[in-house]
């Protein structure tokens, strides 16, 4: 069975039309999950406050304890180097900035014991909780539908969200949301 020119030509224009339409939902993911402050201001909901998980260290680490001032909130494994690379950036940010009420949580989304040996290595001022497989649903329902790592979810003081950013962290957005939720 041949194709004949006009099957070709009505072939090549789907094609065309879904890399078209998938150029378009890439640019607007990136949009909404850039760094921009601007994040459509919708509060998360009571089960999140409500979730707790295991620190590396022992203990339990319970979300609700972090309501009432801005939040970064960073997703991260010990195999994903992107994410590995900008922990001494987030944990300086939050040694500069947590006498100015800036909280700052790392979820790792990997084996309780690779976080633990990885942390006696390479440890970091800031508070780690265990999310584990339990985390890859958290940042589906947190707006990266894709479930990539490093990402990371800012919320200001009233629980709102004010940022995601999916993909490694800059100095610069870590700069924009301070200015911006400093103004907010």
């Amino acid at each position: 069975m041949t194709s004949s020119p006009t099957r070709r030509g009505m072939l090549y224009a789907g094609v065309a039309v879904a890399a078209t339409a998938a150029g378009i939902g890439g640019a607007w993911w990136k949009e909404r999950g850039g760094s921009s402050v601007a994040a459509g201001g919708e509060t998360l909901d009571a089960a999140f406050w409500a979730q707790s998980f295991e620190r590396p260290e022992g203990g339990e680490f319970v979300m609700s304890s972090l309501r009432g001032k801005p939040l970064l909130l960073n997703f991260w494994a010990t195999w994903c180097p992107p994410c590995v690379e900008e922990m001494p950036m987030i944990d300086a940010f939050f040694r500069e900035n947590a006498a100015n009420g800036w909280q700052v949580v790392g979820l790792a989304i990997d084996q309780p014991s690779s976080v633990r040996k990885f942390l006696q290595r390479t440890p970091v001022s800031y508070p780690i909780g265990l999310a584990g497989l339990q985390g890859t649903e958290l940042v589906k329902n947190l707006g990266n539908t894709a479930g990539g790592l490093p990402f990371t979810l800012v919320l200001n003081g009233g629980g709102l969200v004010a940022a995601r950013k999916m993909g490694q962290l800059a100095t610069a957005d870590l700069d924009t949301w301070r200015r911006e939720l400093v103004r907010g």
